[in-house]
């Protein structure tokens, strides 16, 4: 089956809203996911927050497809830096389980790449949780390296 990655329109809001509550719903019970979805979810209606985020052309919104079916997407943001660069932060990025492993999430990091160098970003930023291998060993096999560890209390 033929993969391919386009930029997201209107007629993908709902797409976009569906798998973003997904992948927000899978990760609710891991360590640090609970936060991370508090941090990183978009507002509800999603599919609202989405279509204001392409209307306002402040995220690159990817879709990720396998034989013309949309199976995963992908937000790339600039991060401006002190020094004037930006860094390109993936900011979101998600296939559905029954579409991993041939190929998608690939093809959706290298178009994240091209953007970013088209951008002139100095590097690629993006997030994995604690103990979250698939996903620390996917970026890391496209050259993303941990540099930080965030560490956290709950205080109630």
């Amino acid at each position: 089956m033929p993969v391919s990655v386009r930029a997201a329109t209107r007629d993908d809001l709902d797409f976009l809203a569906d798998s973003h509550r997904l992948a927000h719903d899978t990760i609710a019970d891991a360590r640090g996911g609970a936060l991370d979805t508090q941090l990183h979810k978009l507002s509800e209606p999603l599919a609202e927050s989405f279509g204001a985020l392409l209307a306002a052309g402040a995220v690159e919104l990817l879709v990720g497809e396998l034989d013309g079916t949309p199976v995963g997407y992908a937000v790339l943001q600039r991060k401006p830096l002190p020094d004037g660069t930006e860094l390109g932060s993936i900011d979101g990025m998600w296939v559905h389980a029954d579409a991993r492993g041939v190929g998608v999430g690939a093809a959706l990091m290298a178009e994240i790449t091209v953007i970013a160098t088209d951008w002139g970003c100095i590097g690629l930023d993006s997030r994995a949780l604690p103990g979250d291998r698939v996903t620390k060993n996917f970026f890391e096999s496209f050259g993303l390296k941990a540099r930080a560890i965030h560490v956290h209390r709950a205080l109630s």
